[in-house]
């Protein structure tokens, strides 16, 4: 299952706050704020799909994310590098470094976090 685009900028808010109640992921938004109600909204939405729970604290929900910030990232770059890539890692980092426009640090940055990867699998 997936995020819709506010469902998932208010689950960034969360991954942020780690536990959060209404009036936190509320502050979290810049002006013009949606309203409550909407916010209410999203926030049920994304518990009956399994991605957030809460904490009822009286009259009030303390919410929490069930999924890891990186297991939704990793899902959705390892979904982008099957449907757009031939499910192909190199033809994605090809693509990647060459339309980026990386600087040369950068560049050497990826080359380094690769040779570890590397060195970490080889062992």
């Amino acid at each position: 299952m997936q995020l819709s685009q506010t469902e998932e900028e208010l689950m960034q808010y969360l991954w942020k706050l780690e536990k959060a109640y209404m009036s936190d992921l509320l502050e979290m938004y810049p002006d013009p704020k949606p309203a409550p109600t909407t916010v209410a909204t999203l926030l049920k939405r994304m518990h009956e799909k399994g991605f957030i729970d809460y904490n009822q604290r009286g009259r009030s929900r303390e919410y929490f994310p069930l999924v890891k910030k990186s297991d939704y990232f990793s899902k959705h770059v390892n979904g982008l590098i099957k449907k757009f890539f031939n499910n192909s890692a190199a033809q994605f980092a090809s693509f990647f470094t060459a339309e980026t426009n990386l600087s040369s640090k950068e560049l050497e940055e990826l080359k380094s976090i690769v040779e570890k990867e590397i060195e970490r699998k080889n062992q």
